[in-house]
């Protein structure tokens, strides 16, 4: 009987020990999701999930993004509650919607109409902020080439990066003369190394971007030989639509800290030229023609305006083919413009 007791005790005690394991698993499993922290709570209330990391990217076509970034006062604001902060480089707007979709930053930095491409795509994001309202793209040729006008560019090598607004400008100067993107031959380069396919010659023209385009206009006597504000869409910044819903606060926080950056740009010229040479290695003569003839950070509000642009570059992508025919362009526009965050803001 002795024996049977004994293992029949072993049993009992390996069967507790098991159990005691597994409700501590539990437990640590459910004390706090990835990605975040639990903040002390007020008694009666609900403890608060806040991220414990918010992703931002900054680009050289976004200049509040590099202020923002040199300042640090978001980093400073964020600390409060134990939240770091990233930055990762977005070399255009493909590539920031590329780092969106794939929740490798939570905000990014684009055209409006890139965004609306990206949306009609089933990128989940929302357009919450206008950081600048430029004249960044043109179409670019080499300053001894015969191209003068748009319709020169029939059966012509032309160097774009889809999905950017440099290409949407390029389609809407297309259709505008009655030419398609099948009229020409579309190479499609980084924005960098399409300047550079164009500086050599492997490339007839350029739709370009700032800072590229004001460097090789400065350094290389480039042409600009159409340009037509009215078809450039604004700068907007994005959200994760999963990160606006799960942490709105710091959707909050972080358009408080771009209006502080956006502001202090707008105050101090000077200043800001500097942090654009620095961020960008550019020289102070490029600098100033992106930043003092092309770029306009009065209004970062986001509403009917930008709906309206973009809706317009909308109709002409359905031509083109980059957005299907099926998608109705209203509906996307409605859905991926949010002015609730920024409308906040301006109240507080």
């Amino acid at each position: 009987m002795s024996k049977w007791f004994a293992i029949a005790r072993r049993r009992l005690l390996l069967f507790f020990i098991s159990g005691l394991f597994l409700s501590l698993l539990v437990n640590a499993c459910n004390s706090s999701s990835p990605g975040t922290n639990t903040t002390a709570a007020s008694p009666g209330s609900s403890p608060t999930a806040v991220p414990t990391v918010v992703r931002l990217d900054y680009a050289y076509y976004n200049p509040v993004s590099l202020v923002l970034k040199e300042k640090g006062w978001l980093e400073e604001d964020l600390a409060k509650t134990n939240i770091k902060v990233e930055w990762v480089l977005s070399q255009g707007s493909n590539k920031a919607l590329e780092f969106l979709n794939g929740s490798s930053i939570d905000f990014g930095s684009t055209s409006g109409a890139s965004a609306l491409i990206a949306k009609a795509n089933g990128n989940p994001i929302k357009s919450i902020y206008v950081y600048s309202k430029p004249e960044w793209t043109a179409l670019v040729t080499t300053a001894n080439s015969s191209i003068q006008k748009v319709t020169d560019l029939k059966g012509k090598k032309v160097a774009a990066t889809r999905g950017t607004d440099p290409f949407i400008f390029l389609l809407r100067a297309l259709d505008r003369v009655g030419l398609t993107a099948k009229d020409v031959e579309i190479v499609p380069l980084p924005h960098a190394d399409g300047k550079a396919a164009l500086e050599k010659g492997d490339v007839d023209a350029w739709a370009g971007l700032d800072p590229f385009m004001a460097q090789t206009e400065v350094e290389k006597g480039s042409k600009l030989f159409f340009r037509d504000p009215k078809l450039i869409s604004q700068g907007f910044l994005n959200v994760r639509e999963a990160f606006a819903k799960q942490y709105p606060e710091q959707v909050s926080q972080v358009l408080t800290a771009y209006e502080k950056a956006r502001k202090w740009a707008i105050a101090n010229p000077s200043e800001l030229k500097q942090v654009v040479i620095k961020a960008s290695k550019l020289t102070e003569a490029v600098a100033t023609k992106q930043l003092e003839e092309r770029t306009d950070l009065s209004n970062s509000s986001i509403g009917d305006e930008q709906k309206t642009v973009i809706s317009a570059a909308g109709d002409v992508l359905k031509k083109s083919g980059v957005i299907k025919d099926s998608v109705d362009v209203t509906t996307v526009v409605n859905d991926l413009i949010d002015p609730q965050y920024v409308a906040k803001i301006a109240k507080s």
